[in-house]
């Protein structure tokens, strides 16, 4: 039985039967309380909540039936449950319809009613559970937690709330790594079909004679390996919504079929010849460029208008640089809050190269590089450049020095470049730096006197 007490009213008229019934959910942990009046149930129902009732039919004043009726009026999702002699199911049969949980006949034992108590409790208590989950997921996949202050963002929202309003299939175009799976379920779990299935399938990553049974389903014996009948994901997404990722990859010969399920909403497994329906609402995306591969016929253009009903573009992090300031501040809480450490912001020298980077892996590259250099910050504070993982400062240095080439630059204000870039990577260590550069210490003291580059912390 569930842990937390459950207050229960009986109300009987027969003291024999009330008391035994008080004592019995005593022992099982409920708060009983007993009346022996119909007139007195309504009073306290009135006053007080319950978490059931259990009533008998035939009372003098006021009968079970009366009591349920008010209680319907005043409480309606409070469960009745009617104990009712043989000779008055009926009546019994009729308070259901009008509202009842369950009846029981009497004479009845003990455990008829403890299973009927069980059975009513657990059932609430995995609804309460499944809506806690849901309130969750429509937590997690609000708005609100689409970080950012950049006019891209504002509009992508705004695509946001019409795709959460309608039911119509949603085609989103984005490069890999800004998050097209976080938009695709954030449109279903804030959508109609939010409690049923939500499936998902890469295109990508299925091999080609294996997609069409994935998708439709096939027959047992439908071809070698086919062991047992098996549904496709139309069938296990029906009601729900189905996300189509890298749908652009998707075998040309496939794409016929998957337009009649568009159209019709039939389809026939592998093997079969019965038309099955389906309702599904379609979540495509590609990091592609569509209408290239419209115009070379690698995915058909009547396809992508059933795709495309509702459009929407996520910007790569490099057309949204402003934000990556609060993106920032939001991963470091996150990782900190799941590595128990006390980093609390990025240096404003990290935030300038990061600003300086064009981000070829996204959102998603940026939040392994905050994951990592939470977790290399052991002093906590500040994550500053020395807790940058090697490989993208490396990559970043590749990149400052491919736009310094691609400037007209002297070679003076070059050689300054390299040898303060260089510096400021080893920690101004100058024993390090000429070893890299490949002069001798004597010389880049030399280098720094003359350009000016007067350092806070000289070490050897």
């Amino acid at each position: 039985m569930t842990n937390a007490k459950k207050r229960i009213m009986i109300v009987d008229d027969e003291p024999l039967i009330g008391s035994s019934l008080e004592e019995a959910l005593q022992k099982w942990n409920f708060d009983a309380t007993l009346v022996t009046e119909g007139e007195s149930a309504v009073e306290q129902l009135a006053r007080q909540s319950f978490d059931m009732v259990l009533t008998d039919i035939r009372m003098p004043t006021i009968s079970g039936m009366e009591v349920l009726e008010k209680i319907k009026k005043t409480s309606p999702s409070t469960p009745v449950v009617m104990m009712t002699a043989f000779g008055t199911i009926d009546q019994a049969v009729e308070a259901m319809k009008k509202g009842a949980y369950d009846y029981i006949t009497k004479p009845f034992s003990l455990d008829e009613i403890k299973f009927c108590l069980e059975k009513y409790f657990k059932t609430k208590d995995l609804e309460e559970e499944n809506n806690s989950l849901r309130r969750a997921l429509k937590e997690k996949y609000s708005l609100k937690n689409f970080i950012g202050e950049n006019q891209k963002i504002r509009e992508l929202t705004e695509s946001l709330e019409i795709a959460f309003e309608s039911d119509a299939a949603v085609f989103i175009q984005s490069e890999n790594g800004t998050g097209k799976e976080l938009i695709a379920s954030a449109i279903h779990y804030n959508s109609v079909r939010k409690a049923k299935p939500f499936i998902k399938v890469n295109c990508a990553s299925i091999p080609e004679n294996l997609i069409e049974s994935q998708l439709f389903g096939h027959e047992k014996g439908a071809f070698t390996g086919a062991i047992r009948t098996v549904k496709g994901v139309f069938e296990e997404a029906h009601e729900g919504t189905l996300l189509l990722d890298e749908v652009t990859e998707m075998p040309t010969h496939l794409q016929s079929k998957l337009l009649r399920v568009l159209q019709e909403g039939e389809f026939t497994r592998v093997g079969s010849t019965e038309i099955r329906r389906t309702d599904v609402r379609i979540i495509a995306t590609s990091n592609c460029d569509v209408q290239k591969a419209i115009a070379e016929e690698k995915f058909r253009q009547d396809l992508f208008f059933r795709l495309d009903v509702i459009s929407v573009r996520i910007p790569p992090l490099r057309e949204r640089k402003d934000d990556i300031p609060f993106l920032c501040n939001h991963f470091v809480k996150k990782y900190s809050e799941k590595y128990s450490k006390n980093v609390t912001e990025v240096d404003e020298e990290v935030i300038a190269h990061f600003s300086n980077y064009n981000w070829p892996g996204n959102v998603r590259e940026l939040e392994n590089v905050i994951q990592r250099s939470v977790l290399s910050c052991r002093e906590g504070g500040r994550i500053k450049k020395t807790h940058l993982p090697d490989h993208w400062l490396e990559a970043n240095q590749k990149k400052s020095l491919h736009s310094a080439l691609s400037e007209d630059l002297s070679i003076n204000e070059m050689e300054k470049r390299l040898i303060s870039s260089t510096l400021k990577r080893h920690n101004n260590h100058k024993t390090k730096t000429a070893e890299i550069l490949g002069i001798t210490l004597k010389t880049l003291r030399t280098k720094i006197l003359q350009y000016r580059l007067e350092l806070e912390n000289d070490s050897e």
